[in-house]
């Protein structure tokens, strides 16, 4: 039984673009693969198969011929509908049997050269041509649904489409009402009819509607005003729709704003270039109201939700950045970049750098006088400052340990001057104490200790890493602290001769260095 809630006008139209598809795919291809063939033969110089091969070709183009007049009329009942069976029955069958018939002697020509280039295109062509001959006994079954004794075949392809109108809603009277989401529209058209129109209709889908007179008064808007949407004509005077169409889609500002062809032009050309410039769609006048509105919430969804996209990407892009800085202040950038590249254990023999160790004197006792919070504040503050000055100077900040401040020079990039680098951070950093001693009336100072030599670095864990230096000079260089004096900068012999006459020194003689015996040292005046 067929679906009761399909019209019978419905169901004629679903019909004709049923047999124009059944009757037209294998037609094609009869010609497409005849095209493939002849083109072969041409190539191979089999010049004695083409008198064959036109015959074939003059039956496909009659057959096309009777095709295009079958598909394009209306022939469901009384004269037209026996019209069509005599066609079905007569004039398809004539060229199709022509082109059988040569396809099979050509292949049995050719079977005696074995595996013949040609062969197999050419059974294309024969069993294209016996689908289309099936399809025609089908499709007289399926055209005599009114006659008295029914066909089985013929009610199963009905009510295959009957099944599948049943499933699509037809469209109501009225049903362009309001739109989902309203949008800001431009229209631009020379012809003020068509604007008034397409004016009145948007703003009844409760769209916000500007108009434009021409292509030039169009642009102006379209680079001064945000819009959602353009509907675009192609024919006026003073700026075309296509060069218009062009602007704005080679404008980063108007970019990525749909626009919407609606022209008189129904030319392949024209629809083609709109489309491949950037149109997102492209209706001919006259158009259908309906049609046009599923169109233009096609395109606004679609802008909506490149929107979201947009509007997803830049939040991933903002936690990107803040996971680089963040990254940053805990890794060199140079051993970031190596991470990304697949690196996992990165450890670098250096052979020349400079280590330096602040402590700030006297601030445990201090914390012991002061609440917790501005004791931290303090800390904060002169940590903060060290960090600028350190990157100031092209110095990496390793660590804090408590109110313990390392830095190093010449890590993880070789540096020529890390000492000197080293040098001139010491005696900025003692002057950021004394300022913020002043500044909260707090008995506070800062010693300092530096050496300079061959260290390892490299990133330690896996989960809660961090960059770290190591050897001989780390130790020194945290000796140098621990016996400097509150106000100084304690230096090595290595760290004075590496500083040549840049800088001035105090000797403080030779003295015991806890696990490193006796060294002789230097105090480093403050510049």
């Amino acid at each position: 039984m067929l679906s009761t809630n399909v019209s019978d006008e419905r169901l004629n139209r679903a019909l004709v673009a049923y047999l124009r598809q059944e009757v037209q795919a294998p037609a094609n291809a009869v010609a497409a693969f005849l095209d493939i063939v002849i083109e072969d033969a041409r190539r191979l110089h089999f010049d004695h198969l083409l008198p064959d091969l036109d015959r074939i070709r003059g039956a496909s183009e009659r057959l096309n011929t009777f095709i295009i007049g079958l598909v394009q009329g209306r022939w469901f009942g009384g004269e037209e509908l026996k019209a069509f069976q005599a066609c079905l029955r007569h004039d398809l069958r004539t060229p199709l049997n022509a082109i059988k018939g040569y396809s099979e002697l050509m292949i049995e020509d050719i079977a005696a050269d074995g595996e013949h280039p040609l062969r197999s295109d050419l059974v294309k062509v024969r069993e294209s041509a016996d689908q289309l001959l099936g399809q025609i006994d089908s499709m007289l079954v399926l055209t005599r649904r009114e006659e008295a004794e029914p066909n089985r075949d013929g009610e199963d392809h009905l009510g295959m489409l009957a099944d599948v109108l049943g499933s699509v809603e037809p469209l109501r009277a009225g049903s362009a009402g309001r739109a989902a989401q309203p949008s800001r529209i431009l229209v631009v058209d020379d012809n003020a009819a068509n604007r008034d129109l397409l004016a009145r209709r948007l703003a009844r889908q409760g769209h916000e509607v500007v108009t434009a007179a021409s292509g030039g008064e169009g642009l102006e808007l379209a680079e001064g005003q945000p819009f959602d949407l353009v509907l675009l004509d192609l024919i006026m005077p003073d700026m075309s729709g296509f060069d218009l169409l062009r602007r704005l889609k080679t404008a980063e500002a108007t970019s990525h704003v749909p626009v919407v062809v609606i022209s008189a032009l129904n030319e392949l050309d024209s629809v083609v270039r709109c489309i491949e410039l950037g149109a997102e769609d492209y209706l001919t006048k006259p158009f259908d109201p309906i049609l046009l509105r599923a169109r233009i919430d096609a395109s606004l969804e679609r802008k909506r939700l490149r929107d979201r996209e947009k509007t997803f990407i830049t939040g991933l892009e903002q936690e990107r950045r803040r996971s680089e800085a963040l990254l940053l202040n805990i890794l060199p950038q140079r051993i970031v970049d190596r991470l990304r590249q697949g690196e996992t254990a990165i450890a670098d023999r250096i052979d020349a750098a400079t280590i330096l160790f602040c402590d700030l004197v006297g601030f445990t006792a201090l914390t012991c006088e002061m609440a917790a919070g501005r004791s931290l504040d303090i800390l904060s503050e002169i940590f903060a400052a060290f960090d600028r000055l350190a990157a100031e100077h092209g110095v990496e900040k390793i660590k804090t340990i408590g109110d313990a401040y390392m830095a190093a020079a010449g890590v993880p990039d070789h540096q020529a001057d890390h000492a000197t680098r080293i040098a001139r951070l010491a005696s900025r950093m003692l002057a950021v104490v004394d300022r913020i001693a002043d500044a909260t009336d707090l008995t506070l100072q800062a010693r300092i200790g530096m050496h300079t030599g061959p260290v390892i670095a490299g990133v330690i864990g896996t989960h809660k890493f961090v960059y770290d230096v190591w050897g001989d000079t780390v130790n020194t260089a945290s000796r140098m602290e621990r016996h400097s004096l509150p106000g100084r900068i304690h230096a090595t012999a290595a760290m004075r001769m590496a500083l040549g006459d840049q800088f001035e020194f105090e000797p403080r003689g030779i003295m015991n260095i806890k696990g490193k015996g006796m060294m002789e040292t230097y105090f480093l005046r403050r510049s």
